[in-house]
Parts: C-alpha cells; sequence; structure tokens
C-alpha cells in the first residue's frame, strides 16, 4: 500500500519512496476534489455542518502528504525525489487555487452566511466564517472566469518557479567547496571550527580542511579566520549564491516580482503587498513601510557611530564585507573581554534541549519525552511527545534534525505535519544546522545557536499547545506578523541566569556558567546591537520595495537595483557581483511565503520586547504568567484578532520603544 495515501500519527518515513509521490499526490487531489464537489451540491438546506465544518478537513489528507513529501525534499533530496516533486507541484497548485475560484462552493458559503444561523455564529465559528468569506474574495471568487482562469494559472507558475529557485540555492551552496592543506593559513579559527573542517575533509576522501557555504562552517571563516584572502573568496562565493550558470536565479525574480504584481492587479489591488497584508497587523504595505522607515531612523545615529568606533579599532581606512565579521569580533573581546567561543563549551546541545524542556515545563506546565524507535528519514533525527503535566493528555509531538548534509537546505526552521483540533494532538517538527558532534564529543553551540533553537521551539510549542476547534485557525495558522511572537519571546530566557543554569553546564565538568563570564555576556549583548538591527531592517526595506515599486522597465537589473538600497544599511561596501536577493528563499522559495512581509520579524520583535516585559517585572519562571500565555497566545492560534490576543495577555495596546530599550538605542537603556 502506498504509505502517502493514509498517513498515521507515526509518519512512515521508512517506508516513503519516490517513487510513492506522483501516485498518491493525484489521487488525495481526486479524493479531496469530490469532498468539494459533494460540498457545493448538497442538497440540504446550508448550514455549518455541511458547509465550513466539512470544509476544514475537505483537503487534511492531501495538505499531510504534501507537507510530508515537502519535508523530505528539503532534508533528504534525491534526483527522484526531486523530479516527483517538481511534477506534482503544479497539478497540487492548481488544484487548491481551484477551491476558491469553485463558482458552486462560492455560492453555498455566501448563502450559509446569508442564513440565520451564520449571523448567530459566536467566537471561534464567527471568525471562522469572516476569515473563509475573506479568503475567497481575496483568492479572486469574485472575478470573471477569464480572469479567474488566469488567476489559477499564475498560482501554478508561481509555484513551479519559486521551487526552482529554492532548488538553485540549495545546488549553488553545495556546489561549492575549499579545501585548505596548509595548516598554518587556518590561524585564528577556534579549534571547534578546525576540527570541523577536518571532519568535513575526512567525509570526502579529502586530505586537509574542507569549508563550505554551509552556515557553521562560512560563519566560523567570517568571523575568526585571520587570512583575510580565504575570508574574501568565501564571501564573494556566499554573496553570489544563485546568480551565476547554471544555478542563475536572476530571471525566476523577474517573472516571480510580475506574476505577484499581476496577481495583485487582478484582485483590486494596487501592489502586491497591500495584497498579502490586508488581513495581517500591518494592514498596508504602506504602514509596513512607515514601520521600518521609523525604526531605520531612530537606529541610523547609533549605526553610523558603531561602524566609525569599528573602522577606528580596524585601523583600516575602509572595511570591507569580509572585514566586519572579523574585526567586530576581535573589538567584542577587546571591549568586554569576552570571546563568544568561551560559551561554546557550557552548549552541548543534547544538555540545551533537556533544559530548554525543563524550563518549558515550570512555564507552560508541559512534559517533554523522547520516544525511541519511531521512523525517521535520517539516524540524527529524534521524537518526542508533549505531554500536560497536570492532566496527563497528550497535546502534541515532534521530530528534531539540527545537523547539516548536503541533501538538506541551509537554515533553521519549524513546520507541521498534523494539525488537530481542541481534543487531538499535533505533530510538527523542528530542524537547523548546527555544527555536528566531532569524534566522541557531543554538539557544541554557540549562544546564537541556542537562541536560535529556542526560537523554533516557541514556533513549535504555538503549534502543539494549540487549542482551537478550527484546523484552518490552529497553531501557527495566523497573521505572519504575529507568528514571530511566540519564537521571538523564547529567546529571552537565554539571557537569564536562572534559565541558562538550567542548561548551559560545560560538557566535561558539568558546571554553569561562572557569573564573570555570564556578566561579560550580558554587557556586551547589545554591542553592535544597531548593525544587526540595521541588517534585518535591509531586508524588510528591499523586500516592500521590490513588490511595491519596483519596475523592471524603469529600474534595470533587479539584483543591481536592490544591491544600492541594501547599501545604505550595510557597514561596508558591497562588491559589484553581490547578489543577496538571488538566494534570498524567504522572500523567493515559495508563491508567498514571507514574501512582502520580512518586515514581520521586527514587527513581532516588538511585541515580543514589550511581551516578555511582564515575565520581568512578575518573574521570568513565575508560572502564573506562563499559564496566562500558554493560555492567551500559544493556545488561541487565529481564533481572536491578534491584537486582541496581545491586550489578552498584556492589558495593553504593544509599546513600541520595548525593542529600542532592549538592544541600547535610546538614551537611558
Amino acid at each position: 500500500m502506498n504509505p502517502l495515501l493514509q498517513i498515521p500519527f507515526a509518519i512512515p518515513f521508512d517506508r516513503i519512496r519516490a517513487e510513492h509521490v506522483r501516485d498518491a499526490i493525484r489521487r488525495l487531489i481526486a479524493s479531496a476534489r469530490e469532498r468539494i464537489e459533494a460540498i457545493a451540491a448538497s442538497p440540504e438546506p446550508p448550514a455549518y455542518a455541511n458547509t465550513l465544518l466539512p470544509l476544514d478537513r475537505a483537503t487534511e489528507p492531501l495538505d499531510v502528504a504534501l507537507g510530508v513529501v515537502r519535508h523530505l525534499e528539503s532534508v533528504a533530496t534525491s534526483p527522484e525525489l526531486r523530479d516527483a516533486h517538481n511534477d506534482i507541484q503544479g497539478e497540487a497548485a492548481e488544484f487548491y487555487s481551484s477551491i476558491r475560484l469553485h463558482d458552486g462552493l462560492w455560492n453555498v458559503v455566501k448563502a450559509f452566511a446569508a442564513t440565520p444561523e451564520a449571523g448567530a455564529l459566536t467566537g471561534v465559528q464567527e471568525r471562522y466564517l469572516k476569515k473563509t468569506l475573506e479568503a475567497f474574495r481575496l483568492s479572486g471568487a469574485g472575478l470573471d472566469p477569464e480572469r479567474k482562469k488566469r488567476l489559477a494559472a499564475i498560482d501554478v507558475e508561481l509555484t513551479q518557479l519559486t521551487t526552482k529557485y529554492s532548488e538553485n540555492v540549495l545546488d549553488a551552496t553545495n556546489a561549492w567547496e575549499l579545501v585548505i592543506d596548509d595548516e598554518a593559513r587556518l590561524a585564528g579559527l577556534p579549534p571547534s571550527a578546525v576540527a570541523a573542517a577536518r571532519q568535513s575533509a575526512e567525509s570526502k576522501g579529502a586530505a586537509g580542511w574542507r569549508f563550505t557555504l554551509q552556515q557553521p562552517s562560512y560563519v566560523a571563516v567570517l568571523t575568526y579566520l585571520d587570512d583575510r584572502s580565504v575570508r574574501e573568496k568565501m564571501y564573494r562565493a556566499y554573496s553570489v549564491r544563485g546568480s551565476e550558470a547554471p544555478y542563475d536565479n536572476r530571471e525566476l525574480i523577474l517573472k516571480i516580482l510580475a506574476l505577484r504584481a499581476e496577481r495583485a492587479k487582478l484582485l483590486g489591488f494596487s501592489n502586491f503587498a497591500d495584497l498579502v497584508l490586508v488581513d495581517r497587523m500591518a494592514k498596508t504595505g504602506a504602514a509596513a513601510q512607515e514601520f521600518v522607515d521609523t525604526l531605520t531612523a531612530k537606529s541610523n545615529e547609533h549605526f553610523q557611530r558603531e561602524n566609525e568606533q569599528l573602522r577606528a579599532f580596524a585601523g583600516l581606512e575602509e572595511l570591507q564585507p569580509w572585514d566586519i565579521g572579523y574585526y567586530a569580533e576581535k573589538q567584542r573581546v577587546a571591549l568586554y573581554a569576552f570571546d563568544e567561543e568561551e560559551l561554546r563549551p557550557y552548549f552541548a546541545l543534547p544538555r540545551v534541549m533537556e533544559g530548554m524542556f525543563a524550563l518549558t515545563a515550570k512555564l507552560f506546565g508541559i512534559r517533554v519525552a523522547e520516544k525511541r524507535g519511531m521512523p525517521v528519514w535520517h539516524a540524527d533525527v529524534l521524537y518526542y511527545d508533549i505531554f500536560d503535566e497536570a492532566t496527563g493528555q497528550h497535546l502534541g509531538s515532534f521530530y528534531s534534525d539540527m545537523f547539516p548534509r548536503e541533501t538538506k537546505r541551509g537554515g533553521a526552521w519549524m513546520d507541521a505535519f498534523l494539525t488537530g483540533d481542541e481534543r487531538e494532538p499535533h505533530l510538527g517538527l523542528i530542524c537547523g544546522n548546527l555544527t555536528p558532534p566531532i569524534g566522541d564529543e557531543p554538539a557544541l553551540l554557540t549562544h546564537r545557536d541556542v537562541e536560535t533553537l529556542f526560537h523554533e521551539f516557541g514556533h513549535l510549542l504555538h503549534h502543539c499547545l494549540s487549542r482551537v476547534p478550527v484546523r484552518d485557525l490552529s497553531g501557527t495558522n495566523v497573521a505572519w506578523d504575529f507568528v514571530e511572537l511566540p519564537s521571538q519571546i523564547m529567546e529571552n530566557w537565554c539571557w537569564e541566569k536562572g534559565a541558562l543554569d538550567l542548561f548551559a553546564l560545560h560538557y566535561k565538568s558539568g558546571e554553569t556558567i561562572p557569573n564573570e563570564l555570564f556578566e561579560k555576556m550580558l554587557r556586551a549583548r547589545t554591542y553592535r546591537a544597531a548593525n544587526a538591527q540595521m541588517r534585518q531592517l535591509s531586508f524588510g526595506y528591499v523586500d516592500l520595495a521590490l513588490h511595491t515599486r519596483f519596475d523592471a522597465a524603469r529600474d534595470g537589473d533587479v539584483i543591481a537595483w536592490s544591491r544600492s538600497l541594501l547599501q545604505r544599511f550595510s557597514a561596508a561596501p558591497f562588491p559589484p557581483e553581490h547578489a543577496a536577493i538571488a538566494s534570498f528563499t524567504h522572500l523567493f522559495a515559495s508563491p508567498v511565503g514571507y514574501a512582502a512581509g520580512y518586515y514581520s520579524y521586527k514587527w513581532a520583535e516588538v511585541l515580543d520586547a514589550d511581551a516578555f516585559s511582564r515575565f520581568r517585572d512578575e518573574g521570568v519562571f513565575n508560572p502564573a504568567t506562563g499559564r496566562a500565555f500558554r493560555d492567551r497566545i500559544l493556545a488561541k492560534g487565529d481564533s481572536e484578532d491578534p491584537a486582541e490576543l496581545f491586550r489578552s495577555f498584556m492589558g495593553r495596546d504593544p509599546d513600541p520603544n520595548a525593542l529600542l530599550v532592549r538592544s541600547g538605542l535610546v538614551a537611558g537603556s
């Protein structure tokens, strides 16, 4: 039997093969189409029970199977799986587009909306009806047949183009390597990075030390390696990923932008940002732009001062991009006597995971337990169950896949496999590309790695602790400028000594981080905070510019145009070939993704900085505060307006200065 046709809670990853994909997805599309047709053709008077309720579950088996296939293509790709995945992408996109362009279904939903039952709906059901009507309209349900057909074609083409974009980034990343055979050229690298490079070389049957464009390798070189020529070589290689043959994304970007703009205009919006943001907290592209511009203005003076100080410290007339991380780390050590590598021995991955689970047990009243013997896609993958501590209820389960592989895309992310209701458990995953174990030693993380792990686990908790009866409004199915609140707030505990003492234990001695080292770490927390802020704002700025005002006929080469916008946010001049947007998967690796929404990270950071102030006031381990956050944010999904959810937790609207205070970018902070 094809394992993708009926996927149980324990997903049979050991039995799923590329040859299963085409047959299963096509059969599941056919079954889902039959369910949609049955709703549209129901002879019964329209009611919640025969319209919205079955609509919420109509595509579930297909959603789950596609999610599993998409996931495997991200973490265990092969030529056969990639071909199968690409083959069904267009068919799936065409089907999903057809749902909200289905005249009969739209008529049934509208007919139900006009009934007394619909008028009497409250709470989650009322919101689901409102969101469903809005989704149909924003998908083109009210268009004439010719425009509906064009909209469906755009959706299919966007799916295919963005899939190819993502593949090009992965292939370009994997195509580059640098093997160094002279150990003297490794001067400056910490022992952990040297050992990882040696292990990487050995895995390829090579002598010497192998460096790649995967994050652990690339960041170590740009931060610590004394050899400037190697830093430059790696920087240049990284900055042109996806912009050179045979992995050139330039034309794909132009086509994606044009199709997104056309889609927005078909639906009556002036640009893609206004279309995307209509149901998010910002509401319009102009409001998102104002948010980015305001934060930029408030950060710029600090940004310029930081860069002047770094240039003076380095003693160079002009810093190059491959110098910034290197001299910044040396300046940090000089200013604070703090080297981030001092912390690495305290962050052994297994203990970090255990401590993270202990922390969330204190805060949210849950218990996380590893479960062995479950089918997984790679030997590195672990599996966990989450239970309610008080009732013993199984709330959810998740997979953890933390180390880089050539068959796995870069970055860190959380995703959902199965979304239950208020009674059923959820199933999800967290993935990362952290420094792997070396020899007999455990994987030793940087503090930033630890923050990333906590961030993704925050997303996972948002999914698994959700208690919403409507699948479409459950878990992380929320406005994208709100979805980062549960993830980013978790990072705050990585800066609390009491929390660190739960998991930051030296992997040999078992000792906690010494107070002196912790104080150094705290003092260095806001080091070059304006540069970190401006980097994120630059991505939000270029994203909004691409989706509101870029015109290929007027503005010329999209990579050069984008580079010129990004330059004002950079501490050093970009080389002429710099092509950041050619590998900007947040924007171009899916039909929507973070497109016109990258500002969301900073928007939600304002929310998280403010929300954490309540924990600071009431106690960072206060179980009552933690329970309030669980009940009013994590459990609610999209069952209420996100602004109302925030107010229900904080008792007021967000304080826009909270982030600036935390980052040390206002006087007196």
